[in-house]
Parts: C-alpha cells; sequence; structure tokens
C-alpha cells in the first residue's frame, strides 16, 4: 500500500508540474503578445479553433491534450473545441500503437482528428442553440497595461493566478483520481474482468474508457493487435479515453468534466455500435 501511495504522489507531482509548466507558458505568450493569441483563436474563422485544438491533441502523450485544457481553462477555446480536442487525444496508448501497428495506429489518429472537428463544431452549435451554459472561462488571465518587471509577472500571473486559483486544486484532485484507479486495478482487477467478457468488449471498452488514466486502456491496444478484438472497440475505447489529460479540468469545472466524458461517450457507444454491426 505505501509503494502504491509513493506511486501515485509521484505521479500527481509529475502531472501537476507539467501543467503548471504549461500554464505558465500560455501565461508568458499571452502577455507577450499583449492578448493577441487570444484574438488569433477567437477569430473572424472559429474553424482555426477546432482545427488547431485537435491538432494539438493527436500530439501522442497527454502533453497535447493538458495543453488544449489550459487553452480552455484561460478562456481562449470554446467548450466543443475542448470536447473535440479531448476526442482526438489518445494519451500514452499512441506511442504503443505507432509501435505494434503503424499504419492503422495513423488511420485510427485521423479518424480522430476528424471526429474531433466535426463533433466540436456540433456541441458548440448546440450548446448555443439551446442555452446549456458551458465554455465556464477564467476572467483572472489578465494583460496588465503595464508589465513592470518580472517580480510583477510573478506576483501577479504565476503565484497570486496560477498558483493560488488552479495548482493546489489540480494537485488534490489528480492524486484522488489516481488512487482510485490504483486501488480499483489493485482490488478489482480490471484486466481481468475486460478479458472475460468478450461479447460486452465495445461496452467494456467505452466504460473504462472513462477512467482518467492510460493503463487501463492498453488492454484493448494490445487485444486488438493480437486480432481478438476488431477495430470497432478500438475506436469506441479511444473516443471515450483520453488519459490523463482531463484531469486538470477536474480542478476548474467537475460539471464540464462530466459533460465532457458523457458526449464523448454518447457518440462512441453510436458510431462503434455500427461500425461493429457492419463487421468494422
Amino acid at each position: 500500500m505505501f509503494e502504491m501511495i509513493l506511486h501515485v504522489v509521484e505521479e500527481t507531482i509529475q502531472i501537476t508540474f507539467l501543467v503548471g509548466l504549461m500554464m505558465i507558458l500560455v501565461d508568458v505568450i499571452n502577455t507577450w503578445t499583449k492578448g493577441k493569441i487570444k484574438n488569433f483563436l477567437e477569430g473572424k474563422s472559429k474553424i482555426r479553433q477546432y482545427f488547431l485544438a485537435n491538432l494539438i491533441g493527436i500530439i501522442p502523450g497527454c502533453f497535447g491534450g493538458m495543453t488544449v485544457v489550459t487553452l480552455y481553462m484561460h478562456g481562449f477555446i470554446s467548450f466543443g473545441a475542448l470536447t473535440g480536442s479531448m476526442i482526438a487525444v489518445a494519451g500514452d496508448e499512441a506511442y504503443v500503437m505507432l509501435a505494434l501497428f503503424p499504419e492503422k495506429a495513423l488511420l485510427l489518429f485521423a479518424i480522430l482528428f476528424t471526429l474531433g472537428i466535426l463533433i466540436g463544431i456540433l456541441i458548440d452549435r448546440v450548446f448555443r442553440k439551446f442555452n446549456l451554459g458551458a465554455n465556464i472561462n477564467c476572467e483572472n488571465l489578465i494583460v496588465h497595461e503595464k508589465e513592470k518587471s518580472v517580480k510583477h509577472f510573478f506576483l501577479e500571473h504565476i503565484w497570486e493566478h496560477i498558483i493560488k486559483e488552479h495548482i493546489w486544486k489540480i494537485a488534490i484532485w489528480t492524486f484522488v483520481a489516481l488512487l482510485f484507479v490504483e486501488l480499483s486495478n489493485e482490488y478489482l482487477d480490471l484486466e481481468k474482468i475486460t478479458s472475460n467478457y468478450k461479447i460486452a468488449f465495445l461496452f467494456i471498452g467505452a466504460l473504462v474508457g472513462l477512467i482518467p488514466e492510460s493503463g487501463p486502456h492498453l488492454i484493448f491496444v494490445k487485444l486488438f493487435s493480437s486480432g481478438m478484438v476488431p477495430f470497432s472497440v478500438l475506436l469506441t475505447n479511444s473516443i471515450v479515453q483520453d488519459g490523463h489529460s482531463l484531469l486538470p479540468l477536474l480542478s476548474y469545472s467537475v460539471k464540464d468534466t462530466i459533460k465532457i466524458k458523457l458526449i464523448k461517450l454518447i457518440f462512441a457507444l453510436i458510431l462503434g455500435s455500427i461500425l461493429f454491426s457492419l463487421g468494422f
């Protein structure tokens, strides 16, 4: 148990540190450009939001996904763009898929990227039409008229905004989520459960995708590479899962996090079921 907790603490520190660096980087760029980056993403052609968010999201690992979450938390992109990018995110599994089946992996990434753009646009239009109240943005990202010194930037941006408003919450939520996953793997044996119900792989894959962790999803990558499950199962799991990417959003808006997961779950089950029935 001690080793498990130590492992969770180490991962929490790594993730929190990574998120902190990205948040500082975004703040530095925003200050350096005097807010022009936000104006660029919110320009006349909103399609650039969806394209860039998904382009960043498909970067292997969780770095891309966390970067997009950071952009959303700062109000740079819409809720739909964030949701779409979370569909494109393949997490750490991307590296394994590229190693095991590179051609099919690239096809999968292309499908996720395209779906992310289309679904992102659709979500924004639906939410706007029915006034469903998403896209809560952080109002503390500011550009002072006079950035007087490095000390001023550190106190006003890094300390008052990033550390006091976000980092400590991110650390707590990340620790809780990772500990839950570790305990579930230890006492529920998730891998054994998923391997014993072959007929339900599609639905199990979608549900396992809800877990905010990269580990469990590798089961479906390995099963697909071994020819034990069809492409539709891997795609379903890939649409729902997003590795660690959404963990920072938990500290910012639990409501938005749940909405994104539910939206991805619904689309994954619909598309996955159609492809599964067609024999893919």
